[in-house]
């Protein structure tokens, strides 16, 4: 089995060759994304392993066909990005890693949180000059504040557990109540009410139509004034622009990212010597109040090694032509 791999890091490389010892198969990477002038490059391998931001429209997939790739293994648990009416028409199958450690994410979330809320990174930069006051570093405490959680997946739950622990009231909304959710102490109510009562609202939904920009202006006027807002799940849960609009009036206080629905051209990438052109992004930027990671939150060694194990399974799967109990197919 010959697999390619798109948008390769070294990190990549080290964690995919690993694990590619027990499978045994020829592996090329990449450092370019999967474009449809890319594609090309596939030819004479089976299978194409693509990431999170590899935007993989019909064009690209019908580009993959012509070279004889069969199946496009994705290295991550979102599959916003390709199209899978294309995929299912053309016969390429597709399988992604649906967990592989919601430990990771989960903890970058409460790392966001404690970041924002007792400016630790501030307050480094600030020592680091001799500057010993605590001035503009007043927090507060987590102990008895109430968390909302959209999203009680696997990582929503493991999310959930670390705040009972600090000793939060967590609110909870997902389209049906996990049965692990009451015994956890997470109060199940519905999006309205779980705005209006959280100082902290975290989002742990995938990305779906319905749930497209489910934080806009509309969600905003629900929400406690001063309210904490993090996500780190996927960037386009949140209409960028009514955020800032509510950075500008004060209505949230602190917000925290580690996804952007415009990411695909900015994380992943050293930019440190070019000029960003994304306008948006860079007013994002320029709030004290506002901390944004580069989607590291997956970022892990042990999470990295269980994506490197289960996408090389899933293709071992496919080569075998057992079941792909990872597939996704176009509902």
């Amino acid at each position: 089995m010959r697999v390619i791999f798109f948008s390769a890091k070294a990190y990549d490389q080290q964690f995919f060759n690993a694990a590619n010892e027990k499978f045994g198969f020829t592996i090329k990477f990449l450092e370019a994304p999967l474009t449809k002038s890319t594609a090309v490059l596939a030819k004479g391998y089976n299978v194409a392993c693509v990431f999170v931001n590899d935007l993989i429209s019909a064009d690209e997939l019908q580009e993959l066909a012509n070279q004889g790739v069969g199946l496009i293994a994705l290295r991550c648990a979102g599959y916003n990005n390709i199209d899978l009416k294309a995929a299912q028409e053309l016969g390429i199958k597709v399988v992604r890693v649906p967990a592989y450690s919601p430990y990771s994410v989960a903890e970058h979330t409460i790392a966001l949180i404690l970041t924002l809320n007792r400016k630790t990174h501030r307050a480094y930069n600030l020592v680091k000059e001799g500057n010993f006051s605590l001035n503009g570093l007043l927090g507060f405490d987590l102990h008895n504040k109430t968390v909302g959680l959209i999203g009680l997946g696997k990582i929503g739950l493991c999310t959930a557990r670390i705040l009972k622990g600090f000793g939060c009231r967590v609110l909870g909304y997902d389209i049906a109540e996990p049965k692990e959710a009451a015994s956890i102490g997470i109060e199940f109510t519905t999006p309205d009410d779980l705005y209006a009562q959280s100082d902290i609202v975290s989002l742990h939904c995938p990305l779906t139509p319905g749930t497209y920009h489910i934080i806009n202006p509309d969600s905003i006027k629900k929400m406690k004034k001063g309210v904490m807002l993090i996500n780190t799940s996927r960037g386009a849960l949140i209409d960028t622009k009514a955020v800032i609009e509510g950075l500008k009036h004060e209505h949230i206080s602190y917000l925290g990212l580690d996804v952007y629905e415009e990411e695909s051209d900015l994380f992943f990438e050293d930019l440190s010597n070019k000029v960003i052109q994304d306008d948006v992004f860079m007013r994002l930027l320029s709030f004290n109040n506002v901390l944004i990671t580069g989607h590291q939150a997956f970022f892990t060694s042990n999470a990295l090694q269980n994506i490197a194990e289960i996408t090389l399974q899933n293709i071992e799967d496919y080569k075998n032509k057992l079941e792909l109990k990872n597939e996704i197919v176009c509902s």
